[in-house]
């Protein structure tokens, strides 16, 4: 898009339907700053000059990397480790202790949905490592955690596990960074291979099927249902009722909240936080 090209208010409503319907995404109705300043790179790569013909070459070719690399520009990446800190402390206090006698020798299977560059699921083995520590014998199964996100390029930097200062910096305390991470020759941070391996990152788009990830006990979903419009957001969360087992967890972002599903969760208080059980 060259400098100083507004797009229509057409163009801008075209383009507004497509990235909802490939990822959920709902922007707003002024948002046309924001989609100007994320897409100029790609269109110029691309050596597209107007938003209508972006919007019509992605009609015509669903997949691809311009695609994937306009859904990478529109997606929202912010994150830190243990972020906003109460739901890893409902997991400590609450979530593991009454899921480790039940489970045994089974692992606790956890889904972090929408986990970016992978701080999120990271966070959740570093806590269960932890537990472990300070709870000899229980948690014996440890966890197997799923994490999901729709862009390759954020989930490429999750599995690789390589950090550098200013993203460890966020969040993580000494202690952490030097039990849990080595750090290489060009100042970059390595994950410890014991956290990557109880890992699997996958590429998925909230708005496909769950079942080829199977059943969980706890689902994090943070800070990703406040791009939907209310239906998507409803949809998405009924079908991640089905992915919970009875009795399992979920988690939102602190921002979120659940509505219009009491059939199928119920809200618990956590003092702070609040977290939703699946019935």
């Amino acid at each position: 898009m060259r400098a100083g090209q507004d797009p229509t208010q057409a163009e801008y409503d075209e383009f507004k339907h497509f990235l909802e319907s490939a990822c959920g995404i709902l922007l707003g109705d002024n948002k046309q700053y924001l989609v100007k300043s994320r897409l100029r790179k790609i269109m110029q790569e691309h050596e597209i000059d107007r938003l209508g013909a972006l919007t019509e070459r992605l009609k015509r070719f669903s997949y691809g990397d311009l695609r994937q690399g306009v859904i990478d520009a529109m997606t929202t990446n912010e994150t830190l480790w243990f972020r906003d800190t109460h739901p890893f402390r409902i997991l400590q206090e609450k979530l593991f202790p009454e899921l480790a006698p039940k489970l045994g020798t089974q692992p606790v299977r956890i889904w972090s949905a929408a986990c970016s560059t992978g701080q999120e699921p990271y966070s959740i083995a570093m806590l269960a490592d932890e537990y472990k520590r300070l709870n000899p014998g229980q948690l014996k199964g440890g966890v197997s955690l799923v994490a999901t996100d729709i862009s390759k390029r954020v989930l490429e930097a999750a599995r690789s596990g390589v950090y550098e200062m200013l993203a460890i910096g966020r969040g993580l305390s000494k202690e952490r960074q030097d039990r849990y991470f080595a750090k290489s020759k060009d100042g970059s941070f390595q994950v410890n291979p014991d956290l990557k391996r109880v890992i699997d990152f996958r590429e998925l788009n909230l708005l496909e099927r769950y079942t080829a990830l199977g059943r969980f006990d706890i689902i994090f979903c943070r800070n990703v249902l406040i791009y939907f419009s209310a239906d998507l957001k409803k949809d998405i969360l009924s079908r991640m009722h089905q992915a919970l087992k009875p009795g399992g967890y979920l988690i939102l972002g602190a921002s979120e909240s659940l509505n219009n599903l009491p059939e199928h969760y119920e809200m618990m208080h956590c003092n702070p936080g609040i977290i939703y059980r699946a019935k």
